[in-house]
This record gives structure tokens, sequence and C-alpha cells, in this order.
């Protein structure tokens, strides 16, 4: 898939125009969605220095992107007020989604089993699915403690 992500409240505590600290699991489930073949594009309103910034934080911890605000990294960039074109994307994660940003072994969860949100919400509440989450989260706190070593 294709996935969009925003940087301010999503990669990073929301403290706009500064950097605000990594939010936990945030760019190691990023680049296990990478090493999954999905394209993630860095999709934010940040433009400029605060753009290479927001850019460099990223590289700097091994998240590259394939484009950054642009469908294709070869993409002419043009000079806009504020990044308002419409992304070509099969998903966007963005802490301003209805319901806010789940935590990022939800997000996991839904792109691996290629669910809505409506369907992980639903199966959320379904019999037997408590344990199933507690198992996942045990696997994942398990999985990105290994990396971080």
């Amino acid at each position: 898939m294709v996935i969009a992500v925003d940087f301010d409240g999503t990669i990073v505590e929301h403290k706009y125009p500064y950097l605000g600290k990594e939010i936990p699991f945030a760019i190691l489930t990023l680049k296990r969605l990478q090493k999954e073949q999905h394209q993630l594009i860095l999709w934010t309103v940040r433009e400029g220095k605060l753009l290479e910034e927001a850019v460099n934080f990223c590289s700097d911890r091994g998240l590259e992107f394939y484009a950054v605000n642009a469908n294709h990294p070869d993409e002419e960039t043009k000079t806009y007020s504020a990044p308002c074109r419409k992304l070509k994307a099969d998903l966007f994660i963005d802490d301003r989604n209805v319901g806010g940003l789940p935590d990022w072994g939800e997000i996991y969860e839904m792109v691996s089993n290629r669910w809505s949100s409506r369907d992980y919400f639903s199966s959320r509440y379904s019999p037997g699915e408590s344990e199933k989450r507690s198992r996942l989260r045990a696997f994942l706190d398990s999985y990105f403690s290994k990396i971080k070593r």
C-alpha cells in the first residue's frame, strides 16, 4: 500500500513549529511497514527549513520516505502557501483522524490485516478479542524491544 503519514502529532508530539518528542513506536512501526513493502510518503504542512528538520529527524533514526509532500520522489515541486495537493494514497495516518490517532500497535494491526477503522473497532469489542489484543500487544512489545537493542 501507499501510506501517507503526517509528522506533527503523529510521528512526534505536536509542538509545531518545534520538534516534539518521538511518539513511542512510531518510527519502529513505520520501518516495519516499509520492510513489509509498503511505500511511505511524509505528508505534512511543514515547508522549507521546518520540513528539512522533520525529514532529518526521521532519517537520523533510519526512516527514509518514498516521497515527501508529493506522490512520487521525482514529482516537480511547486511553491504553495501550504501543501494542499491531494495525494494518491491507500491510507492516511494522521492525528487529525476522526477519533484521533490510535496507538502504533493498533495502527500496525489495522494495516497488517488491511482493516478499516470500522473493522478494527468492531473486532475490538467482539468476544475473545481482548485476549487476542493482549497477545498482540505482548508480541509487539517483545519484537520492538529486541529491535531497539
